[in-house]
């Protein structure tokens, strides 16, 4: 896996990104393809063992709900515009800012909102959708490929 290829100013940064949801990752597949106006929209699924969370080995970061850090960390990767993660982490998960959530997002962004006004807008929000962030070729190598 190229994790050169992999878009920059993304919710947690530069990298692979993965659901747990079979759904939301053919709804992302669609959306794609889409964007990018060419291609078949395709899932390849992995085996990732959570134990992995808790190694020694690798610097993971776990956000469980939308709260000021997360917040905070999303703003930093989202305005990010190099191919450099502002961060050391090898893998990260937490909440995908949706569509709901990202129009809470773009209205501080522009200014419409502050950031208590955005706390308290995703304060209760149950996160529709968790994701799987793997920045490194070391978290890259605990993903097994999956056979079907």
């Amino acid at each position: 896996m190229d994790l050169t290829k992999s878009r920059i100013a993304k919710d947690f940064g530069k990298g692979f990104y993965l659901s747990p949801s079979l759904q939301n990752a053919k709804d992302w597949a669609e959306r794609v393809t889409q964007r990018e106006e060419s291609g078949v929209p395709t899932v390849t699924m992995f085996k990732f063992d959570e134990r992995n969370l808790d190694s020694k080995d690798l610097k993971v970061r776990i956000f469980n709900s939308y709260n000021l850090d997360w917040i905070d960390f999303i703003l930093l990767n989202r305005q990010n515009k190099t191919s450099v993660n502002l961060h050391d982490y090898d893998i990260v998960t937490g909440p995908i800012a949706d569509d709901s959530v990202g129009t809470q997002l773009f209205l501080f962004n522009r200014g419409y909102i502050d950031k208590n006004t955005l706390i308290q807008r995703l304060k209760g929000n149950k996160p529709k959708f968790i994701q799987y962030f793997f920045a490194t070729e070391k978290a890259v190598k605990k993903l097994v490929l999956k056979d079907e």
